[in-house]
């Protein structure tokens, strides 16, 4: 079987935008989920919808696939299916390493998806010693002195770190050193990388208070209309339960009238 260290994605995916490329899975979860139920065709405004993107958005992605539909038709499903998942890099095998079998690294260890969509969990290594050994999602976990050897011998050119912070840069830098390209980071830090190595980072943390950045929000244009604040409202802090009792409108907002950006990307 292929692996990813000898098979790389087609070189004309070089021309995708990022901004495309992170939204051609959300296309093939929904288009996966239309070919389980046997459906032939979709239509871009369906698709859309089930994506969450606006059609004219999904029909430029398309278009970078070399995709145009059928006019009176849509798409065919099984056909796309196929060619998100070659231009992503799914129609082979991706043996990935998780480092860091806490209950994080042990909850991803133990997720179906990823086998499903093309990636293989080769080796569960952590630096606890009492660790090694133990199995987990069927997978004995590796001392973090095998991990070099480990990323050689399964040709493994994908890392998730699900590591405390403070091991993180160091596992990253051994992982990268022995031949790995691409890094998944778990750990509530950033990494640095040289070049040639592409990092995405999932910070749950973050996510959350993103989440209580608009709901923030929206209990002050609440108060601002003069409308009840929910109960939920009263724990988010003495800054806004001073909004809401003066009747202050909240202005938070981009020049555009968009939320700012929280996040870097």
């Amino acid at each position: 079987m292929a692996t990813g260290r000898t098979h790389r994605p087609a070189t004309r995916s070089r021309g995708i935008p990022e901004a495309t490329v992170a939204r051609l899975p959300l296309y093939l979860r929904a288009l996966t989920a239309l070919s389980e139920r046997s459906v032939p065709t979709v239509s871009s405004e369906e698709l859309a919808a089930a994506a969450g993107v606006n059609s004219a958005k999904l029909r430029k992605d398309f278009s970078y696939l070399g995709s145009y539909g059928t006019r009176g038709v849509g798409y065919d499903v099984e056909y796309l299916v196929y060619q998100i998942s070659r231009e992503l890099g799914l129609t082979q095998d991706w043996p990935v390493v998780i480092v860091g079998v806490g209950n994080l690294g042990a909850a991803l260890a133990n997720y179906g998806g990823f086998a499903s969509r093309g990636f293989r969990v080769a080796a569960l290594i952590d630096a606890d010693p009492a660790m090694a050994g133990k199995p987990v999602a069927g997978i004995p976990v590796q001392h973090t002195d095998e991990l070099e050897k480990i990323v050689q011998d399964e040709g493994v050119s994908i890392g998730v770190i699900a590591t405390p912070a403070g091991a993180a840069q160091q596992v990253c830098e051994r992982l990268v050193a022995a031949g790995v390209t691409s890094i998944l980071n778990f750990a509530p830090t950033v990494l640095s990388v040289p070049d040639g190595v592409d990092v995405r980072k999932v910070d749950l943390s973050i996510e959350l208070q993103i989440l209580a950045f608009h709901e923030q929000r929206k209990a002050g244009e609440l108060a601002a209309a003069g409308t009840v604040v929910p109960a939920a409202a009263s724990h988010q802090g003495p800054a806004v339960a001073r909004r809401a009792a003066d009747q202050e409108p909240v202005t938070d907002q981009g020049p555009d009238g968009d939320v700012p950006a929280v996040m870097p990307t």
